[in-house]
């Protein structure tokens, strides 16, 4: 039963920030989800089924497949179609054709 809690609670979580605006927010949340989830199945598996052990290797699974997925992406090819701000102000391309 808290597995299923806890698996709600990342996938309610994962749904609210599913709003990327550039290729490289999309790769941080894929590799973030894929990291939890492998995370997840890791820390059970080595603890015997222990909730807290899952939740753990959930959160350092999240993290690192965050950080991976942001920092394997390759750069843009091609012009910037439309131009946007990000939360500090500054122009970025939102979109290449």
């Amino acid at each position: 039963m808290k597995t299923m809690v806890a698996l709600s609670l990342a996938v309610a979580v994962a749904v609210s920030v599913s709003a990327c605006q550039t290729p490289q927010q999309q790769n941080a949340l894929i590799g973030g989800g894929l990291g939890a989830g492998t995370g997840a199945l890791v820390g059970s598996a080595v603890s015997g089924g222990n909730a807290g052990s899952t939740i753990a290797g959930a959160a350092i699974g999240a993290g690192t497949g965050a950080l991976i997925g942001a920092a394997a992406t390759p750069p843009p090819q091609g012009r910037c179609a439309q131009w946007g701000y990000d939360y500090n102000g500054n122009r970025v391309c939102v979109a290449f054709y």
